[in-house]
Order: C-alpha cells, then structure tokens, then sequence
C-alpha cells in the first residue's frame, strides 16, 4: 500500500493506492495552523484509511518551499505554522515508510499532465490560483529540477503599484490570489459577482501567463485552482492575444482532476522514484 496526501492552508487530503495506478476514497480533513495538531490530525487520517497496513512508501506536497534536502519547509504563508519544523522525519515517524515531499503546485502540475487536461503536450506551464498562486514546468512528464522551487506567484506585474493602488504587494499573487481577492476586496473570491471584478483579475492572469511563457516556453498552459471558478477564461485568452510578443501561442486549458491533482501527481511522482520491482509488490 501507498500513501498519497496534498497539505493546503486550509484542508489536506489523503488516500492510498495499492498499485501506483488507481487510488481509493479521498479523505479530506481541515489544516491546523498549528503543526502539532496538524500531525495529529494527519495521523487520524492515515490510521483510518489503512488500518494498520503496512505503507511502502509515502508522498505528498505541501504549500510552500522546502528546503534543498526537501526535509523542512523554508517559506509558504499559507502552513506558518509548519514552518522549520520536522515534516519529512514526523511523517516518516507515523507512516513508517519513506516518504518523499514536493511543493503542492508542483505536484498538482505533474498530475495535470499525466492525468489530466496536459497529458497531450510535451511541455506544459501549470499555474494554481487558490489562497495563493503557485506552479511549475512540467516537462515530458517530469517536474522539472529547480535549486529551490518555483513560485510564479512572485512575479512582479505591477512596477510600484501604479496600476493597482488597493493592491497590498506589486506581485501577481496579491492581484488575483485568494488572500488577494479578500484583502482588495473584502469578499472570498467565490462571492465576486461583478464581470467587471472578473474581467480585470482576467487581466492580471492574462500578464502572468505572458510572462510564464516567455520564460518557460510550454506547449500548453494549464490553469488550476478554486479561484479559476471566477476567472473567465475567454478574457485572460483574449488579454493575451493582445500583449503577448511572440508569434508562439500555447494551449491555454482549465485544469480538469479539481482538487485531486496534488494526489495524482504525488502517485505518479511515487511512480517515477520508486524501483519497478517495488512497485509490483502489494
């Protein structure tokens, strides 16, 4: 049996797979701030959906940077609380397997595209716009190798804050994330109504995506996360025909596995680490 999680600011997730190719029911648990409780609540999890069984190894993300040993989380505002403490050897320590961590964006781009809406191009630029913004490369079915990760949401968009003066931070993440949304606003992104809202968070996307793809030269961009469910996807299209300045324009899809991506990538990231004759035992 393996263990699959993704670890949001706000819920994990966990299931368990016994082959690496299909996976059972997902449980979903709200995250504690703090980290102690959150391990107790992570452990709750793993004790009901194996009942004891042994896990031959685990994965999952978590929101934020890790450091280079992919021991310890460095930077995410959204798990503070779990921040320079022990991840990898406390849940080593619960599910007495190895255990292997990736960014969650990251791992939610892998599932992207070797199970869902990026499985056709060779090269994809997956980008998630929940409570933050975050991604990755995907490329040839393989997150691409990075010295600390990748954190797109950090891109600066707004040069002194001229175009934006409400906005609390001059980088995409503070224009469309969700903290962003409600710090600008006072609303949950899910409570925007007004088209004129949306067409501008289209906008900012729209400068993102540009800006991801001069770098990063995908065949698609594939585009995740809570906040997507607002996003037209028409506009940000539309946005980027008219800024863009290379003649290349990659797919732009709407991500299609929702909140099950990070657990997919983190089967499939499983399926790339662990030896072929390990993965052939039950």
């Amino acid at each position: 049996m393996y263990l699959l999680f993704d670890i949001g600011g706000t819920k994990m997730r966990l299931t368990a797979s016994r082959d690496l190719k299909k996976m059972g029911p997902v449980k979903i648990m709200a995250t504690p701030e703090n980290f102690k409780e959150g391990l107790a609540v992570f452990s709750l999890g793993v004790k009901a959906l194996t009942r004891d069984k042994r896990i031959r190894a685990t994965a999952g993300g978590l929101a934020g940077a890790f450091d280079s040993g992919k021991n310890t989380l460095v930077t995410g505002s959204n798990l503070a609380g779990w921040l320079d403490k022990p991840v990898k050897k406390d849940i080593a320590h619960i599910t007495k397997s190895p255990v292997y961590l990736e960014n969650d964006a990251a791992l939610a781009g892998l599932g992207e595209a070797t199970h869902g809406a990026g499985k056709n191009y060779p090269i994809i630029t997956y980008l998630t716009v929940s409570t933050g913004v975050g991604g990755a490369r995907i490329s040839n079915r393989k997150i691409d190798p990075s010295a600390h990760g990748f954190e797109p949401g950090y891109q600066i968009v707004d040069i002194g804050n001229k175009s934006c003066s409400k906005c609390k931070g001059k980088h995409l993440g503070a224009h469309i994330s969700g903290r962003g949304i409600y710090e600008h606003y006072g609303r949950r992104a899910e409570n925007i109504k007004d088209p004129r809202i949306r067409r501008d968070l289209a906008r900012w996307l729209a400068y993102g995506i540009n800006n991801s793809v001069a770098h990063w030269s995908p065949h698609a961009v594939i585009l995740g996360g809570s906040v997507m469910k607002i996003i037209p996807l028409s506009v940000v299209t539309a946005n980027l025909r008219s800024i863009k300045r290379f003649k290349y324009m990659p797919a732009i899809r709407r991500g299609v596995l929702g909140d099950t991506a990070g657990l997919w990538g983190a089967m499939e990231y499983l399926r790339q680490v662990r030896p072929v004759r390990d993965r052939t035992r039950t």
